[in-house]
């Protein structure tokens, strides 16, 4: 026959304390991770009871020092191409108009860090400065509007 041995504190075992504070515990988590995710572009664990209903497309061009404009569905110095570099979101198709499923703002940082990774990523490419992004969107069936992104990053690696 086995002993049982119950610890008590206040009157209640150590187990109903336990499972009292892993509760609180996932419940405060919950609510600080909801709260948390509406001061971030890409609300992640936020939650909001309906999508918006904004579109978006872009025109992505790569500017050289002599300040040519240059398509990127065009031919790239180095062979590199968009859709190879950039992967996921609408992001390797941002020519067509597309709906913004996680909302313009989650949509417009992804193509910032979208146009600084490729800039940084693309050694072999000696003539491109900088990647601009025009993008024509409609924020809840509103618009069109216009916005513009550039790139940073590539002057840093300049001969």
């Amino acid at each position: 026959m086995s002993v049982r041995y119950r610890a008590r504190a206040g009157g209640r075992s150590v187990g109903w304390w336990a499972r009292r504070v892993v509760v609180l515990s996932v419940v405060a988590a919950q609510v600080f991770a909801a709260t948390w995710a509406y001061d971030i572009p890409n609300k992640v664990f936020g939650w909001q009871m309906f999508n918006a209903s904004s579109d978006w497309q872009a025109e992505i061009v790569r500017v050289t020092a002599t300040g040519d404009r240059h398509d990127v569905r065009d031919p790239w110095p180095g062979g590199y191409r968009w859709e190879g570099l950039v992967l996921g979101r609408g992001l390797d198709r941002p020519f067509a108009r597309a709906h913004a499923s996680a909302g313009l703002d989650s949509t417009f940082d992804f193509l910032q860090k979208a146009l600084d990774w490729v800039a940084i990523n693309t050694p072999r490419d000696t003539e491109t400065v900088r990647l601009e992004a025009t993008v024509t969107y409609w924020d809840n069936g509103r618009g069109p509007f216009t916005r513009t992104f550039t790139s940073s990053g590539r002057s840093e690696q300049r001969p």
